[in-house]
């Protein structure tokens, strides 16, 4: 006879009952490290603890929760409660009701002597903090190529500020070689200087898990580079040696992205009243000096109405003076000229020749030079100084040379 089978949830509260009515179960007591801590909204807490082979999932509900122990990532505790399957999942956890604390986990010691030794060495000091550039061309994402991570940022990015060109340079971001892995990422973008910005990151996880980001090699990089690291390590309450090393801390991936890009929607928005703004000023600049400039014509009305008129009236009347003498002055030297030059014109005359004592020979109003031009008994007309005198050839007269 075969038994009948079980749905899942039935099996799931069978096993509940078992192990509720366990006694050493309902009434357990461990102790391990406390890793992937962390308080929900609602006031529950949820961690694991873990020893060097193995890890037990819990959960501390609010009212048991004592927030005086200062829990966290690393710190070893001794844990009371009783073990339960949450049915909806089919996982067993311990509910955790009390808590002691043992000590405090290698891992943890290890990040806080690495921490308070690179502070003393300032790689955490404000004054060497690059500023994020606001308009990047380029970032560089040095991560998994497979996780969530790279997926969020690409999609916030190319959502704010499409412009941008995304360059990714994949790591292992957890396991032996990958703090090697993440300085090579660091140092490729610092020779290729290629980018604006570099994000550094993966997702959460326990403090086992988030290493690599804790080593001193990543640490030294992140500081020498010359190009501004964003870290963006696990969840908000993550904290790693990256995060205060990097020029700026991202809460998540996603706020990493956001970080490093503008909005274009907002750069337009601000451009638009920006461009409002001016134009608003420029035409109360226009007014403005529009009325400046009618009250300095005004201005220079009055001025040349009551001092630059008279002024200009006497200077006519200057020069008016300083006309009529030049040409009075031009009037005496043109008579005196026309003076010599009629005497010349005088001297050059036949009239003044014929006072002088000559006598001009006329024939048919031609002038008679020589008595080749005339024959006897030709009439000839001789003008004087006082007349004039007709007269008939009776002799020609030759004149020997």
């Amino acid at each position: 006879m075969k038994l009948r089978a079980l749905d899942i949830s039935e099996a799931n509260s069978y096993i509940k009952r078992i192990l509720t009515n366990d006694p050493i179960l309902y009434n357990l007591r461990v102790k391990g490290e406390v890793s992937n801590f962390k308080v929900h909204s609602s006031g529950n807490v949820y961690l694991s603890l873990k020893d060097e082979k193995s890890k037990l999932n819990c959960i501390i509900f609010r009212s048991n929760y004592d927030k005086s122990l200062n829990l966290d990532n690393g710190v070893k505790i001794i844990a009371s409660g009783y073990i339960s399957v949450y049915e909806r999942d089919g996982a067993y956890q311990l509910y955790i009701n009390e808590v002691e604390i043992e000590g405090i986990g290698n891992l943890y010691i290890e990040f806080n002597k690495l921490k308070e030794k690179l502070k003393k060495e300032g790689l955490f000091d404000t004054k060497y903090k690059k500023e994020i550039p606001k308009m990047p061309k380029a970032i560089g994402i040095v991560t998994s190529p497979t996780g969530a991570v790279i997926k969020d940022i690409i999609n916030v990015t190319k959502r704010r500020f499409p412009k941008v060109d995304i360059k990714l340079y994949p790591v292992n971001v957890q396991g032996e070689r990958s703090a090697v892995d993440i300085c090579e990422g660091i140092e490729f973008f610092n020779k290729m200087e290629n980018v604006d910005t570099i994000i550094v990151g993966r997702g959460g996880g326990s403090l086992e898990e988030l290493w690599s980001f804790n080593e001193e090699i990543v640490a030294r990089e992140v500081f020498k580079s010359k190009i501004p690291i964003i870290s963006a390590v696990g969840h908000e309450t993550d904290f790693t040696i990256c995060d205060f090393v990097s020029d700026m801390r991202a809460p998540t991936p996603s706020a990493a992205a956001e970080i490093a890009t503008p909005d274009l929607s907002q750069i337009y928005y601000r451009l638009d009243n920006i461009r409002n703004r001016m134009n608003r000023s420029l035409n109360n600049q226009v007014i403005l000096d529009n009325e400046k400039l009618v009250n300095t014509f005004d201005k220079i009305n009055n001025y040349m109405k009551n001092y630059i008129i008279r002024d200009k009236v006497i200077q006519i009347d200057q020069i008016y003076d300083k006309i009529n003498f030049r040409l009075e002055q031009n009037l005496e030297t043109s008579k005196e000229k026309l003076s010599k030059k009629a005497a010349i014109l005088h001297n050059l005359s036949p009239l003044a020749t014929i006072s002088r004592g000559y006598s001009i020979v006329e024939k048919n109003n031609q002038v008679i030079n020589s008595i080749e031009e005339v024959d006897i008994n030709e009439d000839i007309n001789i003008t004087l100084k006082d007349g004039s005198l007709e007269c008939n050839i009776n002799k020609i007269n030759s004149k020997e040379v």
